[in-house]
Protein backbone atom coordinates (compact mmCIF):
# COMPACT_ATOMS: atom_id res chain seq x y z
CA UNK A 1 0.00 0.00 0.00
CA UNK A 2 1.16 3.26 -1.20
CA UNK A 3 1.09 6.53 1.45
CA UNK A 4 0.60 9.61 -0.62
CA UNK A 5 -1.19 10.04 -4.28
CA UNK A 6 -0.31 6.42 -5.74
CA UNK A 7 -2.11 4.27 -3.27
CA UNK A 8 -4.02 1.14 -5.35
CA UNK A 9 -6.79 1.28 -3.34
CA UNK A 10 -9.40 4.18 -1.30
CA UNK A 11 -8.92 3.58 2.60
CA UNK A 12 -11.44 6.02 3.58
CA UNK A 13 -13.67 9.04 3.60
CA UNK A 14 -12.74 12.51 2.94
CA UNK A 15 -14.49 15.99 2.89
CA UNK A 16 -15.70 14.66 -0.71
CA UNK A 17 -18.61 12.33 1.08
CA UNK A 18 -19.76 11.01 3.86
CA UNK A 19 -18.37 7.57 4.01
CA UNK A 20 -16.83 6.62 7.26
CA UNK A 21 -13.53 5.19 7.01
CA UNK A 22 -12.73 1.16 7.69
CA UNK A 23 -14.49 -1.13 7.35
CA UNK A 24 -18.56 -1.39 8.29
CA UNK A 25 -18.69 -4.09 10.81
CA UNK A 26 -16.50 -6.15 12.95
CA UNK A 27 -15.79 -10.03 11.39
CA UNK A 28 -13.77 -12.61 12.81
CA UNK A 29 -10.86 -11.92 10.86
CA UNK A 30 -10.53 -8.59 12.12
CA UNK A 31 -10.12 -10.22 15.62
CA UNK A 32 -7.34 -12.74 14.06
CA UNK A 33 -5.47 -9.56 12.98
CA UNK A 34 -5.72 -8.05 16.31
CA UNK A 35 -5.11 -10.69 18.28
CA UNK A 36 -1.62 -12.05 16.51
CA UNK A 37 -0.45 -8.15 16.32
CA UNK A 38 -1.29 -7.48 19.49
CA UNK A 39 0.89 -10.97 20.48
CA UNK A 40 3.58 -9.43 18.39
CA UNK A 41 3.43 -6.07 20.63
CA UNK A 42 3.66 -8.02 23.78
CA UNK A 43 6.85 -9.88 22.22
CA UNK A 44 8.17 -5.74 21.97
CA UNK A 45 7.69 -4.44 25.35
CA UNK A 46 8.90 -7.82 26.69
CA UNK A 47 12.03 -7.19 24.70
CA UNK A 48 12.12 -4.09 25.56
CA UNK A 49 11.13 -4.57 29.80
CA UNK A 50 13.31 -7.65 30.42
CA UNK A 51 16.40 -4.97 31.03
CA UNK A 52 15.26 -3.21 33.72
CA UNK A 53 14.18 -6.06 35.95
CA UNK A 54 17.52 -7.21 36.24
CA UNK A 55 19.24 -3.25 36.88
CA UNK A 56 20.11 -4.41 40.00
CA UNK A 57 22.26 -7.29 38.91
CA UNK A 58 23.94 -5.17 36.25
CA UNK A 59 24.49 -2.57 38.25
CA UNK A 60 26.60 -4.74 40.69
CA UNK A 61 28.10 -7.40 37.83
CA UNK A 62 29.24 -3.77 36.15
CA UNK A 63 29.35 -1.59 38.77
CA UNK A 64 27.31 0.99 36.19
CA UNK A 65 25.87 4.10 37.46
CA UNK A 66 21.79 5.01 37.43
CA UNK A 67 22.95 7.81 34.45
CA UNK A 68 24.44 4.72 32.67
CA UNK A 69 20.98 1.87 33.56
CA UNK A 70 19.31 5.10 32.24
CA UNK A 71 20.87 5.00 28.90
CA UNK A 72 20.27 1.58 28.50
CA UNK A 73 16.94 1.96 29.11
CA UNK A 74 16.36 4.95 27.14
CA UNK A 75 18.22 4.49 23.88
CA UNK A 76 15.69 1.88 22.68
CA UNK A 77 13.04 4.89 22.81
CA UNK A 78 15.98 7.10 20.91
CA UNK A 79 16.12 4.70 18.51
CA UNK A 80 12.17 4.50 18.22
CA UNK A 81 12.21 8.35 18.45
CA UNK A 82 14.54 9.03 15.38
CA UNK A 83 13.28 5.66 12.83
CA UNK A 84 9.71 5.54 13.58
CA UNK A 85 8.83 7.98 11.20
CA UNK A 86 10.94 6.77 8.27
CA UNK A 87 10.46 3.37 8.82
CA UNK A 88 6.55 3.95 9.00
CA UNK A 89 6.91 5.41 5.69
CA UNK A 90 8.98 2.40 4.41
CA UNK A 91 6.13 0.01 5.85
CA UNK A 92 3.18 1.88 3.93
CA UNK A 93 5.03 1.38 0.55
CA UNK A 94 6.73 -1.93 0.86
CA UNK A 95 4.16 -3.68 3.16
CA UNK A 96 2.93 -3.42 6.68
CA UNK A 97 2.60 -7.29 7.12
CA UNK A 98 5.97 -8.03 6.08
CA UNK A 99 8.06 -4.82 7.41
CA UNK A 100 5.90 -6.04 11.02
CA UNK A 101 7.42 -9.20 10.74
CA UNK A 102 10.92 -8.16 9.66
CA UNK A 103 10.70 -5.73 12.70
CA UNK A 104 10.17 -8.51 15.29
CA UNK A 105 12.87 -10.33 14.08
CA UNK A 106 15.45 -7.73 14.13
CA UNK A 107 14.50 -6.97 18.11
CA UNK A 108 14.15 -10.75 18.78
CA UNK A 109 17.82 -11.45 17.12
CA UNK A 110 19.21 -7.98 19.12
CA UNK A 111 17.84 -9.67 22.44
CA UNK A 112 19.74 -12.18 21.86
CA UNK A 113 23.13 -10.24 21.27
CA UNK A 114 22.12 -8.64 24.26
CA UNK A 115 21.95 -12.33 26.29
CA UNK A 116 25.99 -12.38 25.33
CA UNK A 117 27.22 -9.17 25.76
CA UNK A 118 30.48 -8.87 27.60
CA UNK A 119 29.86 -5.09 28.96
CA UNK A 120 27.90 -1.91 28.80
CA UNK A 121 29.57 -0.92 25.33
CA UNK A 122 27.91 -4.02 23.65
CA UNK A 123 24.39 -3.97 25.60
CA UNK A 124 24.45 -0.26 24.51
CA UNK A 125 24.59 -1.80 21.03
CA UNK A 126 22.31 -4.17 21.81
CA UNK A 127 19.54 -2.05 23.31
CA UNK A 128 20.01 0.15 20.16
CA UNK A 129 19.59 -2.48 17.68
CA UNK A 130 16.31 -3.51 19.68
CA UNK A 131 14.99 0.43 19.20
CA UNK A 132 15.44 -0.07 15.55
CA UNK A 133 13.74 -3.61 15.43
CA UNK A 134 10.81 -1.91 17.43
CA UNK A 135 11.00 1.90 15.51
CA UNK A 136 7.82 1.62 13.51
CA UNK A 137 6.19 -1.56 15.04
CA UNK A 138 3.58 0.90 17.19
CA UNK A 139 2.57 2.96 14.82
CA UNK A 140 2.40 0.76 11.81
CA UNK A 141 0.61 -2.18 14.09
CA UNK A 142 -1.78 -0.11 15.28
CA UNK A 143 -2.63 1.29 11.45
CA UNK A 144 -3.25 -2.56 10.75
CA UNK A 145 -4.98 -2.74 13.67
CA UNK A 146 -7.11 0.06 12.77
CA UNK A 147 -7.82 -1.08 8.96
CA UNK A 148 -9.83 -3.84 10.02
CA UNK A 149 -12.50 -2.58 12.33
CA UNK A 150 -15.22 0.37 11.97
CA UNK A 151 -14.50 3.69 12.87
CA UNK A 152 -16.31 3.75 15.97
CA UNK A 153 -13.90 1.66 18.02
CA UNK A 154 -10.80 3.90 17.48
CA UNK A 155 -10.06 5.12 20.96
CA UNK A 156 -10.98 1.73 22.22
CA UNK A 157 -8.87 -0.17 19.99
CA UNK A 158 -5.68 2.93 20.15
CA UNK A 159 -5.84 1.75 23.92
CA UNK A 160 -6.59 -2.03 23.73
CA UNK A 161 -3.70 -2.22 21.38
CA UNK A 162 -1.12 -0.08 22.87
CA UNK A 163 -1.93 -1.53 26.31
CA UNK A 164 -0.21 -4.76 24.73
CA UNK A 165 2.63 -2.88 25.12
CA UNK A 166 2.17 -2.62 29.34
CA UNK A 167 1.26 -6.16 29.31
CA UNK A 168 4.95 -6.74 27.33
CA UNK A 169 6.30 -4.77 30.08
CA UNK A 170 4.63 -6.87 32.80
CA UNK A 171 5.93 -10.17 31.77
CA UNK A 172 9.25 -9.16 30.70
CA UNK A 173 10.05 -7.36 34.34
CA UNK A 174 7.62 -10.45 36.24
CA UNK A 175 8.77 -13.14 34.01
CA UNK A 176 12.90 -11.47 33.46
CA UNK A 177 13.28 -10.94 37.21
CA UNK A 178 11.87 -14.52 38.00
CA UNK A 179 14.59 -16.12 35.32
CA UNK A 180 17.26 -14.16 36.15
CA UNK A 181 16.99 -14.63 40.20
CA UNK A 182 17.01 -18.87 39.00
CA UNK A 183 19.26 -18.93 36.00
CA UNK A 184 21.05 -15.15 35.23
CA UNK A 185 19.77 -12.06 33.63
CA UNK A 186 21.21 -14.01 30.13
CA UNK A 187 18.70 -16.56 30.56
CA UNK A 188 15.99 -13.72 30.83
CA UNK A 189 17.40 -12.05 27.01
CA UNK A 190 17.74 -15.53 25.89
CA UNK A 191 14.38 -16.72 26.85
CA UNK A 192 12.90 -13.42 25.58
CA UNK A 193 14.17 -13.40 22.58
CA UNK A 194 13.49 -17.00 21.33
CA UNK A 195 10.02 -16.55 22.28
CA UNK A 196 9.75 -13.23 19.93
CA UNK A 197 11.62 -15.10 17.01
CA UNK A 198 8.70 -17.93 16.84
CA UNK A 199 5.90 -14.99 16.94
CA UNK A 200 7.98 -13.25 14.00
CA UNK A 201 7.66 -16.36 11.97
CA UNK A 202 4.01 -17.20 12.90
CA UNK A 203 2.78 -13.81 11.93
CA UNK A 204 3.34 -13.61 8.11
CA UNK A 205 2.05 -16.99 7.93
CA UNK A 206 -1.45 -16.20 9.46
CA UNK A 207 -1.93 -12.41 8.28
CA UNK A 208 -2.75 -11.41 5.07
CA UNK A 209 -1.67 -8.41 3.80
CA UNK A 210 -4.18 -8.79 0.48
CA UNK A 211 -7.30 -10.18 2.58
CA UNK A 212 -6.57 -6.83 4.63
CA UNK A 213 -6.85 -4.31 1.77
CA UNK A 214 -10.04 -6.42 -0.10
CA UNK A 215 -11.71 -5.58 3.44
CA UNK A 216 -11.04 -1.50 2.79
CA UNK A 217 -11.50 -2.14 -0.98
CA UNK A 218 -14.73 -3.45 -0.21
CA UNK A 219 -16.11 -0.69 2.21
CA UNK A 220 -14.53 1.93 -0.03
CA UNK A 221 -15.31 1.24 -3.30
CA UNK A 222 -15.70 4.31 -5.41
CA UNK A 223 -14.22 7.06 -2.70
CA UNK A 224 -11.87 8.09 -5.52
CA UNK A 225 -10.83 11.17 -3.15
CA UNK A 226 -9.17 8.99 -0.44
CA UNK A 227 -6.21 7.89 -2.93
CA UNK A 228 -4.94 11.34 -2.30
CA UNK A 229 -3.89 12.49 1.00
CA UNK A 230 -1.51 14.71 1.47
CA UNK A 231 1.55 14.47 4.33
CA UNK A 232 1.20 18.18 5.55
CA UNK A 233 -2.48 16.75 7.16
CA UNK A 234 -0.22 14.80 9.61
CA UNK A 235 0.92 18.46 11.44
CA UNK A 236 -1.88 20.63 9.71
CA UNK A 237 -3.97 21.54 12.14
CA UNK A 238 -3.28 23.30 15.75
CA UNK A 239 -5.11 20.33 17.31
CA UNK A 240 -3.46 17.42 15.94
CA UNK A 241 -0.07 19.40 16.75
CA UNK A 242 -1.21 19.50 20.76
CA UNK A 243 -2.39 16.28 20.56
CA UNK A 244 0.86 14.72 19.79
CA UNK A 245 2.43 17.11 22.94
CA UNK A 246 0.36 16.62 25.29
CA UNK A 247 0.59 12.59 24.82
CA UNK A 248 4.26 12.91 24.54
CA UNK A 249 4.26 15.14 27.82
CA UNK A 250 2.13 12.84 29.70
CA UNK A 251 3.88 9.72 29.05
CA UNK A 252 7.84 10.78 30.23
CA UNK A 253 6.43 9.80 33.74
CA UNK A 254 4.92 6.97 31.59
CA UNK A 255 8.33 5.71 30.48
CA UNK A 256 10.29 6.70 33.91
CA UNK A 257 7.47 4.48 36.23
CA UNK A 258 8.06 1.59 34.49
CA UNK A 259 11.40 1.68 33.93
CA UNK A 260 12.37 2.81 37.22
CA UNK A 261 9.85 1.06 39.45
CA UNK A 262 11.94 -2.36 39.85
CA UNK A 263 14.62 -0.55 41.14
CA UNK A 264 13.20 1.91 43.56
CA UNK A 265 11.56 -1.41 45.29
CA UNK A 266 14.63 -3.48 45.50
CA UNK A 267 16.50 -0.17 47.03
CA UNK A 268 13.86 1.46 48.99
CA UNK A 269 12.00 -1.62 50.26
CA UNK A 270 14.33 -3.95 50.07
CA UNK A 271 12.97 -6.19 47.86
CA UNK A 272 15.11 -9.13 46.02
CA UNK A 273 15.40 -8.82 42.53
CA UNK A 274 11.99 -11.66 41.41
CA UNK A 275 10.27 -9.90 43.94
CA UNK A 276 10.82 -6.29 43.31
CA UNK A 277 10.59 -7.59 39.71
CA UNK A 278 6.89 -9.47 40.26
CA UNK A 279 5.34 -6.17 42.41
CA UNK A 280 6.60 -3.86 39.17
CA UNK A 281 4.53 -6.33 37.20
CA UNK A 282 1.82 -5.95 38.96
CA UNK A 283 1.63 -2.19 38.99
CA UNK A 284 2.17 -2.54 35.45
CA UNK A 285 -0.55 -4.37 34.75
CA UNK A 286 -2.61 -1.61 36.33
CA UNK A 287 -1.38 0.61 34.04
CA UNK A 288 -2.73 -1.46 31.17
CA UNK A 289 -6.54 -2.27 32.68
CA UNK A 290 -6.47 1.81 33.02
CA UNK A 291 -4.86 2.10 29.54
CA UNK A 292 -8.07 0.24 28.65
CA UNK A 293 -10.97 1.32 30.88
CA UNK A 294 -9.68 4.74 29.76
CA UNK A 295 -9.99 4.14 26.07
CA UNK A 296 -13.17 2.59 26.44
CA UNK A 297 -14.51 5.12 28.88
CA UNK A 298 -13.57 7.98 25.81
CA UNK A 299 -15.36 6.00 23.29
CA UNK A 300 -18.74 5.37 26.20
CA UNK A 301 -18.58 9.22 26.99
CA UNK A 302 -17.19 10.87 23.73
CA UNK A 303 -19.52 9.00 21.53
CA UNK A 304 -21.87 12.23 20.29
CA UNK A 305 -19.46 15.00 22.07
CA UNK A 306 -15.96 14.34 20.55
CA UNK A 307 -15.29 17.13 22.88
CA UNK A 308 -15.31 15.20 25.84
CA UNK A 309 -12.07 13.04 24.92
CA UNK A 310 -9.66 16.18 25.88
CA UNK A 311 -11.99 17.19 29.39
CA UNK A 312 -10.81 12.90 30.13
CA UNK A 313 -6.99 13.44 28.56
CA UNK A 314 -6.98 16.33 30.99
CA UNK A 315 -8.50 14.26 34.12
CA UNK A 316 -6.37 11.23 33.37
CA UNK A 317 -2.92 13.42 33.45
CA UNK A 318 -4.12 15.65 36.54
CA UNK A 319 -5.10 12.70 38.47
CA UNK A 320 -1.44 11.05 37.64
CA UNK A 321 -0.25 13.77 38.61
CA UNK A 322 -2.13 14.34 42.01
CA UNK A 323 -1.72 10.47 42.72
CA UNK A 324 1.82 10.40 42.28
CA UNK A 325 2.96 14.11 44.57
CA UNK A 326 0.78 12.40 47.11
CA UNK A 327 2.82 9.03 47.12
CA UNK A 328 6.38 10.48 47.17
CA UNK A 329 5.05 12.32 50.40
CA UNK A 330 4.28 9.17 52.18
CA UNK A 331 6.99 6.92 53.25
CA UNK A 332 7.43 3.82 51.64
CA UNK A 333 4.63 0.94 52.82
CA UNK A 334 1.06 0.00 51.24
CA UNK A 335 -0.04 3.31 51.36
CA UNK A 336 2.57 4.91 49.09
CA UNK A 337 2.18 1.52 47.58
CA UNK A 338 -1.61 1.97 46.79
CA UNK A 339 -1.16 5.57 45.37
CA UNK A 340 1.70 4.59 43.01
CA UNK A 341 -0.83 2.26 41.55
CA UNK A 342 -3.81 4.34 41.02
CA UNK A 343 -0.95 6.67 39.29
CA UNK A 344 0.18 3.85 37.09
CA UNK A 345 -3.57 3.01 36.32
CA UNK A 346 -3.89 6.85 34.99
CA UNK A 347 -0.65 7.22 33.25
CA UNK A 348 -1.41 6.36 30.73
CA UNK A 349 -4.91 6.86 30.17
CA UNK A 350 -4.28 9.36 27.64
CA UNK A 351 -2.98 6.78 25.25
CA UNK A 352 -6.49 6.21 23.75
CA UNK A 353 -8.09 9.60 23.26
CA UNK A 354 -5.25 10.70 22.25
CA UNK A 355 -4.58 8.33 19.82
CA UNK A 356 -8.35 8.68 18.58
CA UNK A 357 -8.13 12.52 18.29
CA UNK A 358 -5.25 11.94 15.72
CA UNK A 359 -6.67 9.28 13.62
CA UNK A 360 -9.66 11.61 13.87
CA UNK A 361 -8.04 14.23 12.85
CA UNK A 362 -5.92 13.23 9.70
CA UNK A 363 -6.95 11.37 6.89
CA UNK A 364 -6.95 7.18 7.03
CA UNK A 365 -4.82 6.56 3.76
CA UNK A 366 -1.49 8.47 6.40
CA UNK A 367 -2.88 6.90 9.27
CA UNK A 368 0.46 4.70 9.34
CA UNK A 369 2.65 8.31 9.42
CA UNK A 370 -0.10 9.88 11.85
CA UNK A 371 0.80 7.32 13.94
CA UNK A 372 4.60 7.26 13.34
CA UNK A 373 4.23 10.95 14.24
CA UNK A 374 2.26 10.17 17.78
CA UNK A 375 5.15 7.56 18.10
CA UNK A 376 7.97 9.95 17.53
CA UNK A 377 5.97 12.68 19.83
CA UNK A 378 5.69 9.87 22.27
CA UNK A 379 9.51 8.44 22.57
CA UNK A 380 11.06 11.94 21.77
CA UNK A 381 9.06 14.00 24.10
CA UNK A 382 8.42 10.74 26.99
CA UNK A 383 9.38 7.62 26.67
CA UNK A 384 13.15 8.42 25.76
CA UNK A 385 13.92 11.26 28.48
CA UNK A 386 12.00 10.01 31.03
CA UNK A 387 14.56 7.12 32.09
CA UNK A 388 17.31 8.64 31.58
CA UNK A 389 16.54 12.00 33.08
CA UNK A 390 15.39 10.58 36.20
CA UNK A 391 18.72 8.01 36.32
CA UNK A 392 20.46 11.06 36.28
CA UNK A 393 18.67 13.14 38.53
CA UNK A 394 18.43 9.57 41.07
CA UNK A 395 22.58 10.28 40.99
CA UNK A 396 22.24 13.25 42.12
CA UNK A 397 19.48 13.60 44.91
CA UNK A 398 18.09 9.75 44.59
CA UNK A 399 15.33 7.67 43.01
CA UNK A 400 12.61 8.74 45.63
CA UNK A 401 13.90 12.57 45.16
CA UNK A 402 13.48 11.89 41.23
CA UNK A 403 10.32 10.84 41.47
CA UNK A 404 8.87 13.36 43.24
CA UNK A 405 9.42 15.81 40.15
CA UNK A 406 7.33 13.27 38.14
CA UNK A 407 3.88 15.31 38.50
CA UNK A 408 5.83 18.02 36.70
CA UNK A 409 5.46 16.48 33.25
CA UNK A 410 1.43 15.29 33.62
CA UNK A 411 0.57 19.00 35.24
CA UNK A 412 2.91 20.31 31.05
CA UNK A 413 0.11 17.94 29.93
CA UNK A 414 -2.59 18.90 31.02
CA UNK A 415 -2.20 22.75 30.22
CA UNK A 416 -1.51 20.63 26.75
CA UNK A 417 -4.76 18.93 26.35
CA UNK A 418 -6.54 22.04 27.64
CA UNK A 419 -5.09 24.49 25.16
CA UNK A 420 -7.12 22.23 22.69
CA UNK A 421 -10.28 22.93 23.62
CA UNK A 422 -10.75 26.62 21.57
CA UNK A 423 -10.01 24.73 17.98
CA UNK A 424 -10.59 20.97 18.35
CA UNK A 425 -14.13 21.12 17.09
CA UNK A 426 -13.23 23.43 14.28
CA UNK A 427 -10.40 21.44 13.04
CA UNK A 428 -12.27 18.20 13.58
CA UNK A 429 -14.92 19.46 11.17
CA UNK A 430 -12.30 20.46 8.55
CA UNK A 431 -10.66 17.05 8.65
CA UNK A 432 -13.91 15.14 9.54
CA UNK A 433 -17.25 16.84 7.97
CA UNK A 434 -18.90 13.98 8.53
CA UNK A 435 -18.18 13.72 12.26
CA UNK A 436 -15.71 11.33 14.58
Amino acid sequence: MRLVAAGPISTGATQAGPVPEGPARVTAYSWIVFALTFGLLISDYMARQVLNAVFPLLKAEWALTDTQLGLLSGVVAVMVGVLTFPLSLAADRWGRVRSLALMAVLWSLATLFCAVAAGFEQMLVGRALVGVGEAAYGSVGIAVVISVFPQRLRATLAAAFMAGALFGQVLGLGLGGTIAASYGWRAAFLAIGVSGLVLAVLYPLLVSERRIRMMNEAHAQGNTAAKRAPLGALIGSRSVRLAYLGSGLQLFAGGSLPAWLPSYLNRDYGFAVDRAGQVAALLLLACGCGMIGCGMLSDRLAHDRPERKITLAIIYSLGTAASLALAMLLPPGAAQLALIGVAMFLVAGTTGPAGAMVANLTPLAIHGSAFATLTLANNLIGLAPGPIVTGRVADMIGLAGAFQLLPLPCLAAAIAFAAMRRTYLSDLAKAKPEGS
